[in-house]
């Protein structure tokens, strides 16, 4: 390896090391400062901001990493297999896994981000929960009639406020999640005669 490639490599596991800790720690403590990341991380807080120039920029690569685990855990939901009421079931389980492990984390992604940035990180997870939901209206389990771009932003939509409960409350989590699912249910259901 070339030295200019390996500083890469070092720079690139530097700024893994920073944002897994982050992860970690943000996820327990979401008002932890860039010193604390810093030290959870082993490294100095001139290294913390070489990779992430405020905190906020630091707040947004964690919410992109959450985004990330998300469409991981998606991924091994087996979203193609089984009746596809079933698989758009087993895809939002697998994201309040995945989320599980970092609670607190859960008010970062209530913070706005810009409108684009926001579609970027959301495309993955849009694209897998879109497969299931044209698979469904295949085959009759969900409703054809509106566009399969309005269904899926209303799954995520009603995705977030199940989290926003939880964050501010007023649910549970074993109240919010049996919500969720039957609501993104019913809110997809075929309809029955004329509309």
């Amino acid at each position: 390896m070339t030295p200019p490639a390996r500083r890469r490599a070092d720079a690139e596991r530097s700024r893994a090391a920073v944002l897994d800790a982050a992860l970690q720690l943000l996820g327990e403590r979401p008002d932890a400062g860039m010193a604390a990341v810093a030290a959870a991380a082993g490294v100095t807080r001139q290294t913390v901001y070489a990779h992430f120039p405020s905190r906020n920029a630091l707040l947004a690569a964690v919410v992109d990493r959450m985004a990330e685990l998300v469409t991981e855990a998606m991924d091994a939901a087996t979203a193609d297999e089984g009746p596809a009421p079933e698989a758009l079931l087993r895809l939002l389980d697998a994201a309040w896994h995945a989320l599980d492990a970092y609670p607190a984390l859960g008010r970062l992604a209530e913070h706005p981000a810009p409108a684009e940035r926001d579609r970027a990180r959301h495309q993955p997870i849009a694209d897998r929960i879109a497969g299931v939901l044209r698979r469904g209206r295949e085959n009759g389990d969900f409703d054809p009639t509106p566009p399969v771009s309005w269904q899926v932003a209303a799954v995520i939509a009603l995705s977030h406020a199940a989290g926003e409960e939880i964050n501010a409350g007023r649910m549970t989590a074993a109240e919010a999640v049996p919500a969720l699912r039957s609501g993104v249910l019913r809110l997809l259901e075929p309809r029955e005669g004329p509309g």
